[in-house]
C-alpha cells in the first residue's frame, strides 16, 4: 500500500523525511521480512480483521530497527476497507536485551558444560603427563627424549586450554603468586619476534628494578599477549609495538576522577601501538562481550572481555586511549607488593625425596592411581591405593598410625573427596591431605591447614615437591 502519513515518532525513530509519503511502505522493511510483512498486509485487508506483528526495518542510516506494529483497518459505509493505520513501537532496546539474555543463559550453559568435562578431561591429562616424567628416566635416546618433550608440551597446552574455558565461563581463577612483571614482557617479547611479520617492530621500555605483583603468570601473559595480537591487527601494514613499565603512586586526587582506583602503589604496564586508532562509538564497547570489529572467522569479541575480567580479578583496572590515524595505548594498572624484587630459593630436590613414608592415594581413575603410584614410588616412596572415600577409610583404620599423607581426588563418585577428608580427619585430625582436582575447590575443608589442593594435570616434579614439603613441615 501506499502511505499517506507518518508520524514525526516515525521520522525519529527510522530518520526518514516526508518526502517518502506516497511511496511503497514495504520499501523500508527488512529484505528478510518483507514477504511476510506483505502477505499478512493483504490478509488484513481482504479480512477487515487487524494484526500486531513483530519485524525489522532498514532505517536512513542503513541500521536494523526492530518494530512492534498493530495494524487497524478503517472501513466505508459498504464495510469495504479503505485504510489501515498502523501504530508502532521500537522495540529494538528490547530486543538487543533478550539478545544479551540468551547469549548469558547460553554462557551459562557452557559454563556448566565446561565444568562436567573439564574434571574427565583432566584425568585424561593427568596420567599422561606424570608418565612422560617416568619415560624420560628410562628412555634416554635423543629422539625419544625430543618426542616426550613434544607430548609433554602437548599435554600442558591442552591444561592450559581447559583453564581458558573455565576462566571464562565460570570466572578466572588463578594461582596467584609474586611474580616480576618484567619477566613475563620479556617473554612475550621472544613469542613476537618469532611470530609477527618482521614489518612489526617491538620496542620495550622497562626500569631495571620494578616492584612484584601478585598475580596468576599465565593470565597476566594472556593478558600482554592478546593486547599485542590487537595491536597487530590494527598495523596491517606494519608499524611499532611499544611495551612500557613503571611504578606509580596513585593519590586521593587520583582516585577521585577514576572509580577503580584504589591509593597505594601500582605497577602500571602500557602497549601502544601506531595503527588506525579506535573511533569514539566503538571505543566505548570494545570490553564488551562478544563485540568485535573482525570478521567472523578472525575473531570472537571475547578478547577484551576476558582481559577486563582478568585485571579485576587481580584487583586492577585498564585504561585506554586512542586518537583516529595515530594509534592506541592500554594501560594496565596492578597493585605492587611489598618487595622489591622475588628472593630466589635455591631448592635442593634430594632433600623432598621420600624415605619410606607410606603415601595413601585415593581416585576413582585407575590409570591415575597407577601412574601416581609408580612416580612415587620411584622417588623413595611406599604407597596404598583406594579406588574411593569407603575404601580409604578401611586402609586408613589399618594402617592409620603409619600413613605419612593421604592424595585424594575431590570428584568421586558415592563418597567425594571432601566427605573422605572429613571422614579420615575425625580417624586423625592431624592427617595431612593433597586434594587434588581439575576445579578450584573454595569449600571450608580448603582452608583447613592441614588440607593443600593441587590443580589437575600436574607434573611430576610438581607432585613430588609438594609431598616433600607436606612431609617435613612439623
Amino acid at each position: 500500500g501506499k502511505r499517506i502519513y507518518n508520524s514525526p515518532s516515525y521520522k525519529s525513530i527510522l530518520g526518514f523525511s516526508q518526502s517518502i509519503l506516497g511511496t511503497d511502505s514495504f520499501k523500508e522493511i527488512h529484505p528478510d521480512d518483507r514477504e511476510k510483512i506483505r502477505t499478512i498486509f493483504f490478509e488484513t485487508v481482504r479480512t477487515g480483521i487487524g494484526y500486531r506483528v513483530e519485524y525489522r526495518m532498514m532505517a536512513n542510516d542503513e541500521s536494523i530497527r526492530f518494530l512492534e506494529s498493530q495494524g487497524t483497518v478503517i472501513k466505508d459505509a459498504q464495510g469495504n476497507v479503505v485504510r489501515v493505520v498502523v501504530v508502532s513501537r521500537d522495540v529494538t532496546e528490547k530486543k538487543q536485551l533478550e539478545h544479551q539474555f540468551l547469549r548469558m543463559q547460553r554462557m551459562e550453559s557452557i559454563g556448566t558444560l565446561a565444568g562436567g568435562i573439564a574434571h574427565d578431561l583432566n584425568n585424561i591429562l593427568s596420567p599422561i603427563l606424570l608418565s612422560v616424567s617416568v619415560l624420560s628416566r628410562k628412555l634416554t635416546d635423543p629422539q625419544s627424549q625430543r618426542m616426550l618433550h613434544i607430548l609433554e608440551s602437548s599435554t600442558k597446552r591442552g591444561s592450559e586450554l581447559i583453564k581458558q574455558v573455565l576462566s571464562f565461563a565460570r570466572g578466572v581463577e588463578g594461582e596467584f603468586t609474586l611474580i616480576q612483571v618484567r619477566h613475563i614482557i620479556d617473554e612475550i617479547g621472544k613469542i613476537i619476534n618469532q611470530t609477527f611479520p618482521k614489518s612489526i617492530e617491538l620496542r620495550t621500555n622497562l626500569p631495571k628494578h620494578l616492584p612484584t605483583i601478585s598475580a596468576d603468570a599465565t593470565q597476566i601473559h594472556q593478558v600482554l599477549m592478546n593486547l599485542c595480537v590487537n595491536a597487530r591487527d590494527a598495523m596491517p601494514n606494519g608499524g611499532k609495538i611499544e611495551i612500557e613499565a613503571e611504578t606509580i603512586v596513585l593519590d586521593e586526587q587520583y582516585i577521585r576522577m577514576h572509580i577503580e582506583a584504589q591509593l597505594g602503589t601500582y605497577v602500571v604496564i602500557t602497549v601502544t601501538d601506531q595503527g588506525n586508532g579506535i573511533p569514539p562509538a566503538i571505543l566505548e564497547r570494545i570490553f564488551e562481550p562478544f563485540f568485535t570489529t573482525k570478521s567472523i572467522d578472525k575473531g570472537t569479541g571475547l578478547g577484551l572481555s576476558t582481559v577486563l575480567t582478568i585485571i579485576k580479578s587481580h584487583n586492577g583496572f585498564i585504561n585506554v586511549y586512542s586518537e583516529v590515524g595515530k594509534g592506541t595505548t592500554f594501560k594496565v594498572y596492578l597493585p605492587a607488593q611489598e618487595s622489591a624484587e622475588i628472593d630466589i630459593v635455591s631448592v635442593n630436590e634430594k632433600q623432598l625425596l621420600g624415605n619410606g613414608e607410606l603415601i595413601l592415594i585415593v581416585d576413582d581413575e585407575e590409570s591415575i592411581r597407577e601412574i601416581t603410584k609408580v612416580t612415587l614410588e620411584a622417588n623413595g616412596y611406599s604407597v596404598i591405593t583406594a579406588i574411593d572415600g569407603t575404601e580409604a577409610i578401611t586402609a586408613f583404620a589399618t594402617h592409620g598410625t603409619e600413613i605419612a599423607l593421604v592424595i585424594t581426588d575431590m570428584m568421586m563418585p558415592y563418597m567425594d573427596g571432601t566427605a573422605t577428608i572429613r571422614a579420615l580427619q575425625k580417624m586423625n585430625p592431624n592427617v595431612k591431605v593433597i586434594a587434588v582436582s581439575g576445579l578450584k575447590q573454595d569449600g571450608e575443608i580448603m582452608h583447613r591447614d592441614s588440607v593443600t589442593f593441587l590443580n589437575k594435570p600436574y607434573t611430576s616434579e610438581k607432585l613430588i615437591h609438594l609431598i616433600g614439603e607436606r612431609i617435613q613441615e612439623n
